[in-house]
């Protein structure tokens, strides 16, 4: 018996947070939509992180406009499992249309009629738009340099959960940016060994001066930046909620006992060698620490607001050993390191767009989300529109502008030619 094909004018593929803000969109612009998730609504937040992780951004910013945390402290940050249920809670405020336990499969264009032919894991859909909703945390990726050692357990950092799924002995984590940072820390706590080894990175303060790194970000117009600076692609942020947030500096993690190295460059054998610049990345890291102080200093004096000062925020640690002799070579076995974290990001994944929506490098072509294949749009892209894209309310706003693209798109479609006017004899005086 042949499977009745679902008929519908927009696809969300993925009821992630960026998911269920195109939904919340869609509804309101009264556009007929279904939303597929192959597995359970904000899944990733659930068993995508490791168990100790809390949202980075404070409970007042990193939110819907339409829905407040009940249950967490608007300056204190909300643990994964409550931020799965936030948007969970969020669906259900506008009955959002989600079937969950989906797997898309495929999506193909239709020849000689418009939309497009989605095959999914429960029969197929034929829609006229489809939002890729998925974000940019699709598949985690170690890079090449990864020794083949079978000896080693080394895992990405989303695998990880929690120090005591390691073998015993001392670990390197590989990327120091929030989830490199934040793994490496909790594993030092656990009294592990921890090497890190930190490239390139951005390092602003928690808070300062009684507002949190975020709220600065807003009133200096950090967050509207419509384009990264040539030259940073590949620098990563180093910020934590967690232990109800806290400045990260990593002079004070090695001062502590964390051993801190530069670039991971090869391995050969058991022994890893690093890029000589860890000095260069904590010089570039501490600037870009000083340049937010300078700049909330600045807005404070210029619009004469009362901030208690805070000189403690430019304390500078004293150098650790592993600082003013950086370790170019480790022998691993020597070192008694047993396991590799590899905290070094995601790639996305789109095969199951098979469209014209990307260039030779696979990155989506797209302006806005609005991609260049008509009918295909993109939701939950770092920078989509501006630096804020990347957190909660950043996707709503997004969202936004791509349902408003939808709504726009098919009034478009709905124009009928006048009927024409019958031609009327003119009445003689």
């Amino acid at each position: 018996m042949t499977q009745a094909i679902t008929k519908i004018d927009t696809l969300v593929v993925g009821a992630g947070q960026a998911g269920v803000a195109m939904s919340e969109h869609l509804s309101k612009q009264g556009v007929p939509h279904l939303v597929l998730e192959r597995s359970r609504i904000a899944e990733r937040w659930r068993t995508g992180r490791w168990d100790s992780l809390v949202a980075n951004g404070p409970a007042w910013h990193d939110r819907f406009p339409g829905l407040e945390f009940i249950d967490v402290p608007a300056d204190g940050f909300a643990p994964k499992e409550r931020v799965a249920d936030y948007f969970e809670a969020y669906a259900r405020k506008f009955n959002a249309p989600i079937r969950t336990g989906v797997d898309v499969t495929s999506v193909v264009r239709n020849v000689g009629r418009p939309g497009f032919t989605v095959h999914t894991s429960e029969g197929v859909i034929e829609a006229n738009r489809v939002v890729a909703a998925t974000g940019p945390f699709q598949k985690p990726v170690i890079p090449a340099i990864a020794p083949p050692d079978s000896a080693l357990h080394q895992i990405h950092s989303a695998d990880y959960r929690n120090p005591g799924q390691l073998p015993a002995g001392a670990v390197l984590v590989v990327g120091a940016g929030s989830s490199g940072v934040q793994i490496a820390d909790e594993l030092q706590r656990a009294g592990r060994q921890v090497y890190l080894s930190v490239g390139a990175h951005d390092r602003p303060p928690r808070a300062y001066r009684n507002r949190d790194f975020c709220w600065w970000l807003g009133v200096l117009g950090e967050w509207d930046q419509v384009a990264m600076k040539p030259g940073r692609e590949h620098v990563t942020i180093a910020v934590s909620g967690a232990h109800g947030g806290k400045t990260i500096d990593f002079r004070e993690l090695a001062q502590q006992g964390m051993t801190l190295v530069g670039l991971t460059q090869a391995f050969d054998g058991n022994v890893a060698t690093f890029q000589p610049n860890l000095v260069e990345n904590l010089a570039r890291g501490d600037e870009n620490y000083l340049a937010l102080l300078d700049a909330a200093d600045a807005y404070i004096e210029r619009n004469g607001l009362d901030l208690p000062l805070e000189p403690e925020a430019r304390r500078v640690f004293p150098d650790a050993e592993c600082i003013s002799n950086p370790i170019l070579q480790l022998d691993l076995a020597q070192a008694g390191i047993t396991s590799i974290i590899w905290a070094t990001g995601f790639a996305t994944d789109y095969s199951w767009l098979k469209v014209d929506a990307f260039d030779a490098a696979g990155k989506p072509r797209h302006q806005r989300g609005v991609s260049s294949e008509a009918g295909i749009y993109f939701l939950g892209l770092p920078w989509q529109s501006r630096r804020g894209s990347s957190f909660i309310w950043g996707v709503w706003h997004d969202a936004k502008y791509v349902a408003d693209h939808i709504a726009i798109q098919r009034q478009y479609l709905e124009y009928r030619e006048p009927a024409p006017v019958a031609h009327q004899t003119p009445v003689s005086a």
